[in-house]
């Protein structure tokens, strides 16, 4: 077996391990939440195969690592402290009370080692960095790690601006509207998407076919789990919420609009 299969096999057995032991620790707590809070550790795990079995280590990986560190750490501790409490989220609620008896088998696979799969494809430029070494490039490196730093930076402010506005009880029953969420119905989200399309920058020419990392979770945050999912019925129960969207962009930020 060639040093980069080993390296993307074990990359996988090691975050298929983890959302096992996240799928055992939802059984004892009730609560499918936990892969959220997961989410971000298993993207980044597979970084510890890709350096133990392709070394060595250069600048270029070590910053990568940082970066990717950064990113992992903060929101894994964002989500934990955000959902500490408040019990399993209701769209898992509805998904155990739609399969009954059999729903921790059926969530070990529809949703641990889906999870786990997506994220070790998500993890695919970590992989290309440490396959093809090369020097630090001042243009193309310079130019992705700011867009992830970009991403990490604007993700934590929207985080960080929607607490304090959670916090406060004279803005119960209001949308959202002020900082980077004036620009943006999703500044989270878009500072996700520059990450990892940031990590993607960083491993080109030769980890072009890591491409499928910002691909995925592009779809994921723009269709599947992200911007399309919790947009689906929000109109219906926070009539507020359509005039913020009538005026507000969805996801790349831009200039609110006046609403006639």
């Amino acid at each position: 077996m060639s040093p980069f299969a080993k390296a993307a096999l074990l990359g996988f057995a090691i975050t298929a391990a983890l959302a096992f032991l996240t799928w055992l620790a939802s059984l004892v707590q009730r609560d499918v939440s936990l892969v959220d809070r997961m989410w971000s550790l298993l993207i980044a795990a597979p970084i510890v195969a890709y350096g133990w079995a392709l070394p060595p280590w250069s600048l270029r990986t070590q910053i990568i690592a940082v970066l990717l560190a950064v990113w992992a750490i903060r929101l894994a501790a964002y989500v934990s402290w955000r959902n500490w409490g408040h019990g399993e989220d209701r769209r898992y609620q509805t998904f155990r009370a739609r399969n009954g008896p059999n729903f921790p088998w059926i969530s070990l696979v529809t949703i641990f080692l889906l999870q786990a799969v997506l994220a070790w494809l998500v993890s695919t430029p970590l992989l290309a960095a440490f396959a093809y070494p090369r020097e630090w490039s001042p243009w193309i490196d310079c130019t992705g790690a700011t867009l992830v730093v970009v991403g990490i930076v604007f993700e934590a402010v929207g985080d960080q601006q929607l607490a304090t506005f959670k916090a406060d009880a004279a803005n119960k029953g209001q949308v959202m509207d002020r900082g980077v969420w004036r620009y943006t119905r999703h500044p989270n989200y878009f500072g996700e998407f520059c990450v990892w399309w940031g990590f993607f920058v960083m491993v080109l020419p030769f980890g072009w076919w890591s491409v499928v990392s910002p691909i995925v979770m592009s779809v994921l945050l723009l269709k599947v789990s992200g911007v399309g999912l919790l947009e689906k019925d929000i109109g219906e129960r926070r009539p507020a919420y359509r005039d913020y969207i009538a005026r507000t962009n969805a996801f790349f930020p831009g200039p609110s609009r006046s609403i006639r």
